[in-house]
Order: C-alpha cells, then structure tokens, then sequence
C-alpha cells in the first residue's frame, strides 16, 4: 500500500471517528497541546513581536516535528501508517463538536430559551451573549458554523493532503495559536502578531475551498458565488469573508453587521445585504447540515486531489514513461 491510499483511508477513519465520537469530554489532545502552548506563552511573553514569533515557532514547530517524527516511525507499516493518520485526522477536526453544540443553542431558541441559548454560545464563539436577541444569537451561530467549517475541518484536511500527519498536526497547532494569543488585546497586540499572521497564511487555500464547496452543496450556487464576489472583501478577516458570505449567499440570508467582543463593539460589513434576509433561528441546522455536506466533500476532494498529484508525478518520471 502506497503512502496516498495510507493517508486516503486513515484521513476517511478518522473523519468518520468524528462523525461517530466526536470530541472526548477529557483528554483531547488540542487541549493538551493548549495547555503546552500555555506554559510556553508563561515562561517567553514579553511585549514584543519578536518574543512572540519565537512562541509561534516552538510551538507550531514542535507540532510539526512531533507528527514529522510520527510518520517516519511507522512508515515500514501501512496498517500503522493508516492508524496514525486516522488518530491525527481525528484530533485535529472538530466537525461533530462544531454541530453538537450549535443545535443545542438552536434547540434552545426554538424551545424560546433565549437565556440557555446565551449561556451555551461561549462554547461556541466570543460573542458578548447578553447583548444579543434570540436573533442575534441565532446569526452568531450561523457565522460562527460557517468560519468553523473551515477552522476545524476543511483547512486541517488541505494541509493534511499536502503534508500528511506533520501537516495536519501543524495546521491544528497554528490555528489554535491564533485562538489563543492572535487576537487584539493589549497583552497579545505584538505578541500575537507572527501567530495570527501565520494562521492567515495556513488558514488561505481552506477557506477558499470551503468557500467553493459551499457553493457547490448548498441551495443557492449562484447566490453564494454572487455574495462571495461581491462582499467578501469587505470582512476583516481574510479568511472568514470568502467564508461567511459564501455560506451567506448559498443559505439566503444576511451575516455581518454589529458585534460586541469582550465589551468591544465592531461594526462589520454586511455580507449578502442585498439579496439575503434576516438569519431565524431555522437557520441554524440548515447552516449544520451544510457544514456537514463541505466536510465530507472537502475529504473526497482533497484526497483525490492528492492521489492525483502523485499520479501525474508518477507518469512525468522516467520509470512512469517506462524508460
């Protein structure tokens, strides 16, 4: 068994691991690794960005190094191969956690529980939940799906089919650093810089995929590729623009617009303005089972994406021309 049909079924293994499993209550090994990322962030902070790019390094390269190591161990075994892979794949996406807990929030709204629903959205999102309506709470969810798809499933799957165990361990690590330090607070403005950069970096060819597989999965094809064109541009973030306003256009509904974080308010473009509506709490398991339709298409595409690129690799070689 060659190393692509390894990391084909170990990459399948462990996506349907999160489907059946999802994230253990206990233990995960993200949760570790934050509280490694922790300990370094206490012994190196200083405000400055060079303290914090070296933080970046020791940490998403230990990750990578980690994985690196990994994958050579068990190379000689293509059953070991596989299992690897499918543990690393596992650890890394967090697609079924991602739904769990945004239909608990929806199944509050829908019971009218807006107070239950505020209390669950920071295990979610960093939303302010006492600022928002059932409404409000209901878009938070939607956008935080959508960014989240790519976050926690579709980008760990591009690095994970271009650079294997090392590649999704990385993508993880980076990701969770930028959770972690990248954002704009006074302690992390500079220290988080490198981080949150990076995480811009690693975070660029899957939110463009999810962009485009949502596109693909969801109701309104053109609407998505229409609000996609139109507003992405307009968000913030680079990654989370194409992200939101594709899911935006493809649901048929409006995202963006105020927000409140830690008592910070920003006023962000409104993404699908023209053509969306205002999001309903409905919304919230339609938003679900798209993510969950860009999941199992991001595996089939990356994969074949890989196995593709060998194949081509494999006829341009002497050997593949039969010299």
């Amino acid at each position: 068994m060659g190393a692509d049909r390894s990391y084909a079924y170990g990459a399948a293994a462990g996506l349907l691991g999160d489907l059946l499993l999802g994230d253990p209550r206990r233990g995960h090994p993200v949760a570790a690794f934050g509280r490694a990322a922790a300990a370094v962030d206490g012994a190196l902070w200083h405000d400055h960005r060079g303290w914090g790019a070296l933080h970046t390094v020791v940490c998403a390269g230990g990750a990578v190094a980690l994985g690196t190591v990994a994958a050579r161990a068990v190379r000689p075994s293509p059953a070991a191969s596989v299992a690897l892979t499918a543990a690393a794949t596992w650890a890394v996406v967090g697609g079924t956690s991602l739904a769990r807990e945004a239909r608990a929030i929806g199944s509050a709204l829908e019971r009218g529980d807006v107070e239950a629903a505020r209390s669950r959205l920071p295990h979610l999102c960093g939303r302010d939940p006492q600022a928002l309506d059932a409404d409000g709470i209901a878009r938070a969810v939607v956008e935080s799906v959508a960014e989240n798809t790519s976050d926690a499933v579709v980008g760990a799957l591009v690095w994970g089919a271009v650079a294997g165990v090392p590649g999704l361990l990385g993508f993880r690590a980076v990701n969770t650093l930028d959770a972690m330090v990248g954002h704009k607070s006074p302690r992390y403005r500079r220290y988080g810089w490198a981080s949150a950069r990076l995480d811009d970096v690693a975070g660029w060819p899957g939110a463009r995929l999810t962009a485009v597989l949502a596109a693909a999965a969801g109701p309104d094809p053109r609407g998505a590729l229409r609000a996609w064109q139109a507003d992405a541009h307009r968000h913030p973030s680079p990654n989370a623009g194409p992200v939101e306003a594709s899911f935006a256009g493809a649901l048929g509904v409006r995202l963006g617009g105020t927000l409140s974080y830690g008592g910070r308010v920003e006023r962000r473009p409104v993404l699908n303005g023209g053509r969306g509506r205002a999001v309903r709490v409905t919304d919230v398991d339609r938003a679900v089972r798209l993510s969950r339709r860009v999941g199992l298409l991001a595996l089939g595409t990356t994969v074949a994406a890989r196995l593709l690129v060998t194949s081509v690799k494999s006829l341009k070689s002497p050997k593949g021309r039969g010299k």
